[in-house]
């Protein structure tokens, strides 16, 4: 395997390969290397070391030498023409009435040409800008046009935790992010929680995926059924990071149970238990090295002991869907029948001189002669609720059974 020294021309950039020769470089030191685009000033920020052909890309470009105190000054140097470039080319975006946003102005070491970045929504025709920069700077001009990512890694920032963004820290490449690695973690699938300064998924949801993916081979998924001592549950979360399942039993109790107390080599990790895994989705669990199974003893299976592993609350139940709209039945109060006959109901007779109306008095039908009222009222409504016939034009006579009604002909 070839000797190679990693190399990085701009701060927290891609990181190159180079042939170091026979120079003794170490992290930090200061070189001039040979690139695509003429002689460069970068940083070692890897030492010398052994890799594979397959992670170089040929041919591979040699270290000149370290840089010396006159590289240093011209370096300097061209970090002044880069402040001068960038004031330049602004003023000449202005000019042309451009919708762009320039970012940073980059001179070669050599001074042979300048490389503008920008960032835009759309596509920019900046031809005649490039005539007038290049013709103001006297020199070869480049401008080019980068995405939202590489936008927030030069420009900086500070993310949702509270520290310097990864991109403009250490992060020297854009690894794919997904929405399933979200998925994959348990998170709340919303994008706008988990979105970065860019507008795009944050970088850190890459960090720990793979431990997750390695997980889900030796972890049930959520709804499996499992057999634990005391009968079996339904799997409700599974927490990764403490190795512990949360688990509903036949009862409705919610128990927290590790993942080492449970046997779940060899079970389905989506239905758990009586699998006959035919199914697409179907995943045998395989065993953790890292967690062996720990087996109880039979001899502690008293009520009495609480287990410092299994936290169970039995003062949370989950309802079934068919008791759980079901409101508490009320107690019923009897209340005492009351007797609605006017039979014994004495009414007062009315004295000479002015009076008042008399009121009904209480428990009675509200005065003289209110049984007969009452009676016609029940005969009017079985009129009403009568059918009409064909040839009666919609007028209903007096019924044959109310009192002094006549027969109506049909």
């Amino acid at each position: 395997m070839p000797l190679v020294v990693g190399i990085s021309f701009r701060k927290v950039g891609k990181v190159y390969y180079f042939n170091p020769g026979e120079l003794a470089l170490k992290e930090g030191d200061f070189v001039i290397a040979e690139t695509a685009r003429g002689v460069e000033f970068g940083e070692v920020v890897l030492e010398p070391r052994q890799v594979s052909e397959v992670e170089l890309v040929a041919p591979l470009k040699r270290v000149v030498r370290v840089a010396n105190g006159a590289d240093l000054e011209h370096e300097a140097a061209n970090r002044e023409k880069e402040r001068n470039a960038y004031e330049v080319c602004e003023r000449k975006i202005n000019e042309h009435g451009l919708v762009m946003k320039l970012l940073e102005a980059e001179c070669a070491f050599d001074g042979s040409q300048v490389t503008f970045s920008f960032s835009a929504e759309g596509r920019i025709d900046f031809r005649e800008l490039v005539k007038d920069v290049a013709g103001a700077l006297k020199t070869k001009v480049q401008l080019h046009q980068i995405g939202v990512r590489d936008e927030a890694k030069l420009v900086g920032g500070y993310g949702g935790c509270g520290r310097p963004l990864c991109c403009a820290t250490f992060l020297s490449n854009f690894e794919p992010i997904s929405m399933k690695m979200a998925k994959d973690q348990s998170l709340f699938l919303n994008p706008a929680k988990f979105s970065g300064c860019c507008g795009k998924l944050m970088c850190c949801l890459r960090y720990e995926h793979e431990h997750y993916k390695e997980s889900q081979r030796r972890l049930p998924a959520v709804g499996a059924i499992l057999q634990w001592e005391k009968g079996r549950a339904r799997v409700l979360d599974v927490n990764v990071i403490n190795y512990i399942i949360t688990m509903e039993t036949e009862d409705g109790v919610q128990i927290h149970v590790p993942a080492n107390q449970l046997k779940l080599e060899g079970i389905c990790r989506r239905h758990g238990i009586g699998c006959s895994m035919t199914e697409k989705n179907c995943q045998t669990l395989i065993a953790d090295p890292d967690h062996p199974v720990v087996i109880l003893p039979d001899d502690e299976e008293d009520d009495d002991i609480v287990d410092d592993f299994v936290d169970i609350v039995e003062d949370v139940r989950f309802p079934s869907s068919e008791n759980r709209n079901r409101r508490p039945e009320q107690p019923t109060r009897e209340r005492p029948a009351q007797d609605r006959s006017t039979k014994g109901v004495t009414f007062r007779e009315p004295t000479s001189g002015p009076q008042s109306p008399q009121k009904p008095q209480q428990g009675g039908n509200g005065g003289q002669n209110q049984g007969e009222r009452t009676d016609g009222a029940r005969q009017n409504r079985n009129n009403r609720n009568r059918p009409r016939g064909r040839g009666d034009g919609g007028n209903r006579g007096p019924s044959k059974d109310s009192p002094g009604g006549e027969q109506s002909q049909s």
